[in-house]
């Protein structure tokens, strides 16, 4: 069957769907730590925790489902991560204890891996054409985006008028609601008869020895650490460590009259800005080499990153830092995929691009984790910064000797 040649088609209409639903009650979990905190008297490390495994647990699901919709197809995979993760919020909606909450949080990660990146970009990426991929990726990682900027005040209205058990619940038929749209994802087969012709181990065993897959995987880590700790601890760091907001300023008759609002606010910034640079990432993708943008968007993160610690922290250099973070935040991820792509074709996408992703969930689990330690230990954000910029420049580095022309499969025996 051929590639579809239109940008625009349902799979990709789909796609957006699913991702923007998934993200959005993703992105939303920060709001619920302080109802879950009061109602049960529990420390917020408690939470965060769960927080933290739901992470690391979404990173070990990628390739997992990935391997499942490439051996069962990608809609029923599609439909298990939704099982899947609709269970873990009703479950967690009557858990009482801790542990509980971090136990069903594998189930949350498990079900936003069915549901996330890992297979839906897979599927996008078989049905763009070679010329649209790129910008196609693009475009689902913006949907990512818009979910991250409507999720967490779509909860706080919810929690308005109802307790955050029955917003779990909503949540889970929102999700459950997404296997409606999955007959319009019918999504081709790649065209190139070697790849067909190649097994799930072929192709992995031939990844798995070329040096670019593991420069790719490296590289990855930064990003999942940089993104993990900014969005679970910058709304704090911004609290504590940010300069006032004077009577009078444009922020202050806008309503930020706090530094606490500014950080909540700073996040949002760092969305929208997102969806305009992954898709200025999608087009870059189509017209330049991928490494070469790659390592230039870890660069420009850790010039930004090291630029705004190493100067006063004011309003202002809030909002320019969330605007620049937020233009490179998600561009990493259809330069990557598509870089995969490339190199190892469409067929088992899912699963080589799912491993890569590991990677960058075992650094947002880090960024996530390590970022509460050392503020513990230390009192500040400051080493978790610094540790931050030296594997955003490694990063950098690292992606400058991928060899992107794509290697040769082997002839079938």
């Amino acid at each position: 069957m051929p590639h579809t040649v239109r940008l625009l088609n349902p799979i990709l209409i789909v796609g957006c769907i699913i991702i923007t639903v998934s993200f959005a009650v993703r992105a939303s979990f920060g709001v619920f730590q302080i109802p879950v905190a009061e109602e049960f008297g529990w420390l917020r490390s408690e939470f965060s925790m769960a927080i933290a495994i739901q992470n690391l647990a979404w990173g070990i699901g990628q390739p997992i489902f990935g391997a499942i919709a490439e051996k069962v197809g990608d809609r029923r995979a599609i439909v298990l991560g939704a099982l899947t993760y609709a269970a873990g919020m009703v479950l967690t909606a009557w858990s009482v204890t801790p542990f509980e909450h971090q136990m069903y949080a594998w189930l949350v990660g498990f079900g936003i891996a069915g549901t996330g990146f890992g297979v839906v970009l897979a599927v996008v990426g078989r049905a763009a054409s070679d010329e649209n991929r790129s910008m196609s990726l693009a475009i689902v990682t913006a949907a990512g985006s818009f979910g991250q900027v409507i999720g967490a005040p779509t909860a706080e209205w919810l929690l308005t008028f109802m307790p955050w058990q029955q917003v779990f619940i909503v949540f889970a038929v929102t999700i459950l609601a997404l296997v409606l749209t999955l007959p319009l994802m019918r999504a081709p087969q790649p065209a190139n008869k070697a790849e067909l012709q190649e097994s799930m181990g072929q192709i992995l065993v031939r990844a798995f020895r070329d040096p670019s897959y593991s420069l790719i995987f490296i590289g990855f880590f930064s990003c999942g650490y940089q993104l993990g700790f900014i969005t679970a601890h910058f709304p704090a760091f911004v609290t504590e460590m940010c300069g006032p907001i004077q009577p009078g300023g444009v922020l202050h008759s806008m309503g930020i009259t706090s530094t606490s609002a500014l950080g909540a606010v700073a996040i949002s910034l760092i969305g929208l800005a997102n969806i305009g640079g992954t898709l200025l990432a999608g087009w870059a993708g189509n017209h330049f080499p991928k490494k070469y943008l790659l390592a230039a968007v870890y660069t420009g993160r850790t010039i930004a990153a090291a630029l705004f610690i190493l100067f006063p922290i004011t309003p202002m250099s809030v909002i320019v830092f969330s605007l620049v973070m937020g233009s490179l935040w998600l561009a990493t991820v259809p330069l990557t995929s598509g870089l995969v792509a490339h190199l190892y074709g469409v067929r088992y996408m899912g699963t080589l691009y799912g491993i890569i992703f590991l990677s960058h969930q075992i650094g947002s689990f880090l960024g996530v984790w390590l970022g509460g330690r050392m503020y513990d230990q230390f009192g500040d954000y400051s080493l978790v910064w610094w540790i931050g910029v030296a594997i955003g420049a490694f990063s950098a580095i690292v992606h400058l000797p991928i060899r992107e022309n794509r290697p040769s499969i082997p002839a079938a025996a």
